[in-house]
Parts: structure tokens; sequence; C-alpha cells
């Protein structure tokens, strides 16, 4: 119970710095928004910007391959108790970081020399202007590429150590930088001042991670010791088909791409902003919860402690769909009402507005498989298994081009979320099936839980869309649309509770008991 408290509190510290993080980030979207709207310089910058956004946020982001398989390996070597690491260890992370820097380096060099040629493949049509400026931003952005692994390795390792609150905090510097110089370089007409920002944030990100893994004990010294080390096979063994796997999820992005610019003008910039509105409510849930639990998970099983592992993952996917199924049903009834009260202003209009919203509802099916996903891939990495992820990813890239054509004439820009939202359904559920061959999670359980939650969650929303509906709509003011908007998802919310009383799901109880406990530590004496 002690360790469950101790997962509970690291949980609301991460979910609390999360959402400072996603706060600023929105600011940083706002910004971007209201200079630029939803347009030729935006999707510029936005088709640029998916090549860094690989490395510093899917590959060296928390929970991206560099942290994964740098918690799963080091979570099994050190003592976070311990004053200083063995020098083993602080061997393998000079390595491992020597190693890195090699790659990543080159990997940065070769973008910068043929970012023409990249920009040309990704954007489809014959629109020489947009290409030109992206490959402008790509270029400036292109060191951001060499930062992104690195600073994997420093999350990873501070994580292992229970230090929560740093990587989660800094990529806030990114979206400070965006804004701070946006502010100053309103006169800039072909935006170049949102690559140089992403740069300057990235590199940000990188220098404040220094003192901290310093002081763990670990000095940056280069080691080119790179055979006969099984600790850093181990490494690369999970590293490699990790990172596959993320440049897989990419390629789904880059065939989103190509049909997205065969779409109206600002289409591909309004999938950016519906993924942002998606990610705030889903990303803090699924850092908050699983980023103290993978440590933990790969523990458990270095121990051979499979029904503690089946304990936690129950206890934490259930808490994360008790909260996400209220949240995907929110989305769907106010997803215009949100995105034109978050974004709808300056260079931002009402058509924006629509083709965000329409993005975002068919986005936020993905919600439910899209945790379930990321809970049992954290689990693959724990048994040091990151081949089985990226296979699976790889074996749906046909499947993501199929249905972007499938539906594409006939959806438009929701064509691309939906298609994004199957997808990832058919990821989670053969990740599901091939799991049981290591651990039965006792699937039984999974589904009853949330068959539960799906129906107080219809209930709750469906009796709160009759109240929605017959609010006026047109011609109120911003406060009102505010209170509107938010008014109506609070009351869904409560009335989600009740009805999940009612039902007896288990998460209820144990949350009025833990509001019990606070009221009698704090006012009872």
């Amino acid at each position: 119970m002690s360790k469950e408290s101790s997962i509970l509190k690291a949980a609301w510290l991460i979910a609390f710095v999360t959402i400072i993080s996603k706060f600023v980030g929105f600011l940083r979207d706002i910004c971007i928004a209201n200079y630029f709207g939803a347009g030729f310089i935006s999707d510029a910058y936005f088709y640029a910007y998916q090549i860094p956004s690989l490395a510093i946020i899917l590959m060296g982001g928390v929970g991206g391959p560099f942290h994964s398989a740098t918690v799963s390996v080091f979570a099994k070597l050190v003592n976070p108790e311990d004053k200083e690491p063995s020098e083993k260890v602080k061997k393998l992370f000079n390595t491992f970081l020597t190693g890195t820097f090699i790659v990543f380096a080159l990997l940065s060099i070769l973008v910068f020399v043929f970012a023409e040629q990249i920009m040309s493949f990704i954007i489809h049509g014959t629109n020489s202007e947009l290409i030109a400026l992206s490959t402008t931003h790509l270029r400036i952005m292109s060191p951001v590429i060499l930062i992104g692994g690195i600073i994997g390795i420093y999350y990873g390792l501070l994580i292992t150590y229970r230090c929560f609150l740093l990587p989660n905090i800094s990529p806030v510097l990114m979206s400070l930088s965006i804004i701070s110089i946006i502010a100053f370089t309103k006169g800039d007409k072909l935006g170049i001042s949102l690559a140089v920002a992403t740069a300057i944030g990235a590199i940000l990100q990188f220098l404040v991670q220094l003192p901290a893994v310093k002081k763990l004990g670990y000095k940056i010294k280069p080691n080119f010791d790179f055979k006969n080390n099984v600790e850093l096979k181990n490494l690369i063994e999970l590293v490699f088909p990790a990172a596959l796997s993320s440049t897989i999820g990419q390629i789904y992005v880059y065939v989103d791409m190509f049909f997205a610019s065969q779409l109206r003008e600002g289409a591909w910039t309004a999938i950016g902003y519906a993924n942002r509105v998606f990610q705030f409510p889903v990303g803090i849930l699924v850092t908050a919860f699983l980023v103290p639990l993978f440590p933990i998970f790969s523990k458990l099983v270095g121990q051979k402690k499979y029904d503690d592992i089946k304990y936690y993952f129950h206890k934490g996917i259930g808490l994360l769909n008790f909260i996400a199924i209220p949240v995907m049903f929110g989305i769907i009834m106010l997803a215009y009402d949100a995105v034109q009260l978050i974004f709808q202003r300056g260079e931002f209009d009402s058509q924006a507005t629509y083709m965000v919203s329409q993005a975002l509802i068919f986005l936020s099916f993905a919600i439910i498989p899209y945790v379930f996903r990321d809970s049992v891939t954290r689990i693959f990495y724990s048994f040091n298994d990151s081949k089985t992820p990226f296979l699976v990813a790889f074996s749906s890239i046909i499947l993501k081009f199929i249905l972007n054509s499938l539906f594409i004439n006939k959806l438009g820009i929701a064509a691309i979320t939906l298609s994004t939202s199957l997808v990832t359904l058919f990821n989670a559920t053969l990740l599901g099936v091939i799991l049981l061959k290591k651990i039965d999670l006792e699937y039984k359980k999974y589904f009853i839980n949330i068959g539960k939650m799906v129906v107080a969650a219809i209930i709750a929303f469906g009796l709160n869309y009759i109240l929605y509906i017959n609010l006026p709509n047109e011609n109120i003011s911003w406060l009102m649309l505010a209170v509107k908007t938010f008014g109506i998802f609070a009351l869904s919310m409560l009335t989600y509770l009740i009805i999940s009383a009612v039902l007896k799901i288990e998460y209820v109880g144990e949350l009025i008991e833990r509001v019990k406990q606070y009221i009698r530590r704090k006012f009872v004496k």
C-alpha cells in the first residue's frame, strides 16, 4: 500500500507539472494561431517540424524509445537510494551517450544537406513556394535531431532515480521560447521565427538537464567501448526496434501529410491543432500514470512477480479509463465550442475552427485504444521486448494508407483522424493478444470495467446534451461561451460520477474514501 501511495503521489506531481507544460503549450499554439492562422506559413512550419519532432518528442521525449530503454535497463542496475552509481553503470551511461551523439549528429547533417529533397518528398504536389519555405524551416531546426536522443537518455536516467519533475516540466522551455520570439518578431512574414524558436527551445531543454544528471554522479566522458558490453547490447536491442517503431509512427504522419496536401490550404495545420487539443488531456493522463509505473513494471519483471504486474496494470489502466472515457464524450459534444474558445481570434477564423473541430471529433475515438496500447507497450519494454511493438506498428502502415484512401473523398480532413483512431484500435488489439504469450492480464476484468464506464458516460453526457443544445449558441460573448462550455462539461462529469457510484465502479469508492481521509487529516483533530 505504501508503494501504491507513492505511485499516486508521483502521478499527482507528474499530472500537475504536465498540466502546466500543456497549458503553456496551449498558449504557444494560441500565439501561432493568432499570428499565422491556418494557412501557408503555418503549413510550412508544421510540415517541416515533423522531422525534428520525431527526435525531440517521439524518440527523445518521455515515453520515447531512448527514455524507455534507459528506464528498462537502468532500473534493474541502480538503486535510487545509493549516493553514487557504480563505475560499471557510469561507463554504460557514457558509452550509450557517445554512440547516440555520433549517430544523431550524422542524421542532423544529412537532414540539413538534403532538406529540400525531404520536403519535396513529403509535400504532395508542385507547390514550390511551400516546399522552399518548409526547406528553410527544416534546415534551421536540424540541430534539434541531435539533441533529441540525448535528452531522452537524460529523461530516462532522471526518472529511474524518481526525479519526475524536471523531465516533465522542461518541455515548457520550448513553448516559452516560441511565445517570446513570436512576440518580438511580429513582422516576420515568412514565419522563420517559429523555426528559430524551436531550435533554441530544444537547446534549453538539453542545458537544463545537465546539472541534475551531474548531481546524480554522472559526468559526461566520451567512451567508445562498444564491444563485449552486455548491458549496452541490451540497451541497443531495446532502442533500435523502439526507435524504428517511433519512425513507423512518423511514417503514419507522412502518409497523412501526403493526403492532407491534396486538401484545402490549412488542412495540415488544422490536423496538427486537433492533435494538440487531443494530447492535452490524454497526454496528461498517460504521462501521469505510466511514467511512475514503468520502472515498477521493469523491476517486477526482473523479480518475476507477475501477479503484482497484473495488479498495477489494472489499477493504472482502470484509473486512466475512468477519466479518459468522459473526456472522450466531452470532446465529441463540445469540440466546436472548445476550439472556438481556445483558438478563434486574429487570423484563426470560423472556417479554421470548423476544420479543427471536425478532425478532433474523429480523433477522440482513439482515446481508449491509445491508453491501452501505451500501457501494454510499457509491459513489453519491461520484458526487454521492443521488437513486438515495432512489428505491430509496421504491419499497419498499409492499413493506414488504405483507410485514408477510402475516407478522404467523403470525409475530407476528418478522414485522416478517423483512420488514425482505427489504426490505433488495430494496434492495441494486436498487442493485447500477443502479450498473452508472456502474461495473462485477465482482460475480462478490463472489459467489464470499461463497459460500466461507457454506460455511465453515455447516460451522463446524453442527459446533459439535451441541456446543451437548448442553450444559446450564436452571438454570445467569449465569457458566456466559456461559462457554457466548462459548465456543461463540469455538470456532465458530476452526473458521470453519480451514475458510476450507482453502478458500483470501484474507482468511485476509492475516490470518495481518499477525499474522506484527506478531510480527516486536515480538519479532524
